[in-house]
């Protein structure tokens, strides 16, 4: 693609660009959004600095205007959508908190309104949504923190972020059974972003008035409820979409997650590739990498 054209908008060098599921959606043409024109630069927000004439300077967080997006050297600022950076941050750990880390604080925040003592069971904690979900649950003063996932590692490494119980979402016998049991018989708030008949399980297990937050469909696009699940306990099924959530309070989430790693509290797994292989890591992302794959122009160089 050629240099893009600055009309009105701000250019960014890129130096990080992360790897997401969504970016894979869009560009099959499944989005719920719908997705853009092609021909288009893949990957929808970066870690970048912002010329300003015609230097680099102010290390930032940006969301990228198609169709110029963020896997690329140069991209383009939407909308002046962008968050400046301590130097104390990695550039891989800052473009992993983007798209799941606001995904998951403003799902127990903004749609669960988590209140502190509440029990939290994160589906798909092995991955990186999951995994920030359960450390983000236990920040906002959670009474009891369950992480499930298919991962053994995955869950093994959520013991040692937070977690207070696991439950393997391979074994689906007695399911329910065993999310009740490591709930200790009371489960408040669920963050989903597998969807699926694990769904279904954790929805059984939920307590009276409890808000099940749906965040995606890494297992499945469908789920089979019965009207007496929701009826019966009086549940809340919310959707999820940071598309719909006005930037000024996607960026106010952002940077208490990087407030947090910033500190040593939060922690994300990552791998740094060069962008030349953008091809591998997108089969990567396909396949559940359970860490951050991240594209920086200047890798390998």
């Amino acid at each position: 693609m050629p240099e893009p054209t600055v009309d009105g908008a701000s250019l960014v060098e890129v130096i990080a660009a992360p790897l997401n599921p969504v970016d894979i959606s869009i560009a099959s043409g499944k989005f719920y959004a719908g997705s853009p024109p092609t021909p288009y630069v893949a990957g929808g927000e970066g870690i970048g600095r912002l010329r300003q004439g015609g230097e680099a300077r102010g290390r930032v967080y940006f969301r990228a205007a198609m169709p110029n997006g963020a896997m690329a050297e140069l991209a383009v600022v939407s909308r002046s959508e962008t968050v400046p950076l301590p130097d104390t941050v990695p550039d891989a750990v800052a473009a992993a908190l983007g798209t799941p880390g606001i995904a998951a604080y403003l799902g127990l925040t903004r749609r669960a309104e988590m209140k502190p003592g509440e029990t939290v069971l994160v589906l798909g904690a092995s991955g990186v949504l999951g995994s920030i979900a359960v450390q983000v649950a236990r920040l906002l003063g959670a009474g009891r923190v369950i992480a499930a996932a298919r991962n053994e590692q995955g869950l093994a490494r959520a013991k040692e972020l937070g977690a207070d119980a696991t439950v393997d979402l391979k074994q689906t016998e007695g399911l329910t059974d065993r999310i009740k049991e490591a709930t200790e018989g009371q489960l408040n708030i669920v963050i989903d972003p597998i969807w699926g008949a694990s769904a279904v399980a954790a929805m059984d297990a939920m307590s009276l008035y409890g808000r099940f937050i749906q965040l995606g469909q890494s297992a499945s696009p469908d789920a089979t409820l019965t009207s007496r699940t929701v009826r019966g306990r009086y549940l809340s099924v919310l959707g999820y979409g940071s598309f719909f959530v006005p930037w000024e309070d996607q960026a106010v989430a952002y940077r208490r997650l990087v407030d947090y790693a910033a500190s040593g509290k939060l922690k994300v797994q990552t791998e740094v590739l060069p962008l030349e292989a953008a091809p591998q890591a997108w089969k990567q992302q396909a396949s559940s990498p359970h860490r951050k794959l991240v594209l920086s122009p200047q890798a390998g160089r």
